[in-house]
């Protein structure tokens, strides 16, 4: 068997913890809190998604403190839907404090009491 070739593999984590992204479809942006090998929300949820956008569940999903020009909230994104920010500002989310640390402008240092 070809070692390369895994046809259920689920990809690895294109992003980190404390790194700041975009979403790909719409407009918010966050920094990494935790991340999920693969799909792992309830079905409702899943199935809220319009079916036209809906991402695969074999692949990371991300949790995000995250913003928009009108809030701040928690949102659970797909890997296939997030890109690096490239804006190099902080995220606005009262929570970041206390996951995080220091930011130098494209991530956030994890808090130490929060490191494994």
């Amino acid at each position: 068997m070809n070692s390369k070739f895994q046809p259920n593999a689920i990809p690895a984590a294109s992003f980190g913890i404390g790194e700041v992204v975009r979403h790909r479809l719409l407009d918010f942006r966050g920094v990494i809190f935790d991340v999920d090998p693969e799909f792992d929300n309830t079905e409702e949820w899943y199935q809220a998604i319009p079916e036209k956008i809906r991402p695969a569940k074999n692949q990371p999903f991300y949790h995000l403190l995250a913003e928009n020009a009108e809030s701040s909230y928690v949102a659970y994104v797909s890997q296939q839907n997030l890109v690096r920010d490239e804006e190099g500002e902080p995220v606005d989310h009262p929570a970041i404090a206390s996951l995080f640390e220091a930011f130098d402008g494209a991530r956030y240092t994890l808090r130490r009491e929060h490191r494994h």
